[in-house]
């Protein structure tokens, strides 16, 4: 017999359930890689591959595959990285885009995915630019008028297909700003500011259909993301304060925040903290591993 599900009734969906995290400054720009177990176990520095940056940006796309993207190696740049879904870098994808560091990525529409904002010598910016369900990346969309220009903040998946970027640094100042990616990639406008503002931030899903923002502004204050993109105010956070840090889904349903800056000597750290499928941070897990550095990119995927 099949279950009976009643009308009306809704299942939150299922994400990837491994992770990687990938390239940042150990104080010198590198392209090593940290994979994330379905339990959540961050595995020691795997190779680089492709062009060592930091201040870069990753999302998942095609359902089980993930992509790095643009970033600052003493110059901008907007080369892309395809991550396969058994976890493994490919060469760098010809540069598509604006060059810039700082921008935020996730998902969206199911199996595609999203780069926007981030900063250049030109100054900040609101274009985006689209990931196909194949990786390719897509030429610049223009910035929705009146969407506040920004780097430096971060981006999740939530809602099974949508997205939102939030928090960041407008160039002169902080912000806690969010805006929502429908699930056709379309960015919409500001919304007001909830939580305090700050740059550095990590963004992932967790519980299926909902995200976290956390950290940054070398804090642990966390902000929850409901599953129809309502951004909640500020959450008591868990272990090692620090910003420029990055996070992703594992598990199908968890998350993890790790690596970032401290705010004080060494200035890198790849302390990592769980999320669980409630969006409770734990503390500090004691067996970090993988170099320390900050401005690293994250995402999930198989």
């Amino acid at each position: 017999m099949f279950p009976i599900i009643p009308a009306n009734s809704a299942t939150a969906a299922s994400g990837n359930t491994e992770g990687i995290f990938g390239y940042g400054s150990t104080g010198s720009y590198t392209a090593v890689s940290n994979l994330v177990s379905d339990a959540g176990v961050v595995s020691s520095d795997v190779t680089g591959v492709g062009t060592a940056r930091a201040y870069l940006a990753a999302c998942e796309y095609g359902g089980d595959k993930g992509i790095f993207g643009y970033g600052y190696l003493d110059a901008f740049t907007a080369v892309s990285n395809l991550v396969s879904n058994t976890g493994v870098v490919a060469s760098d994808q010809a540069a598509v885009g604006t060059s810039r560091y700082g921008p935020m990525a996730c998902s969206y529409g199911e199996d595609k995915g999203i780069f926007g904002f981030g900063q250049n010598g030109g100054g900040s910016w609101a274009m985006t630019n689209l990931v196909s369900n194949t990786g390719v990346v897509a030429s610049d969309t223009a910035a929705v008028a009146g969407v506040q220009v920004r780097s430096v903040g971060a981006a999740t998946e939530f809602g099974g297909d949508k997205g939102i970027f939030g928090f960041g640094h407008t160039g002169s100042s902080v912000t806690a700003i969010t805006n929502l990616v429908s699930n056709a990639g379309v960015v919409a406008t500001d919304t007001a500011a909830v939580g305090t503002a700050r740059s550095g931030v990590a963004a992932c899903s967790y519980g299926g259909d909902k995200g976290i923002f956390g950290y940054g502004g070398s804090s642990t204050t966390t902000n929850l993301v409901s599953n129809t993109g309502v951004v909640a105010s500020d959450g008591a956070g868990a272990g090692t304060a620090r910003s420029v840090l990055a996070a992703c889904e594992y598990g199908g349903d968890k998350g993890i925040f790790g690596f970032g800056d401290p705010g004080s000597p060494p200035w890198t750290n790849n302390n990592t903290n769980l999320v669980s499928n409630t969006g409770v941070v734990a503390s500090d897990q004691a067996a970090a591993t993988g170099s320390g550095r900050y401005n690293p990119a994250a995402c999930s995927f198989n």
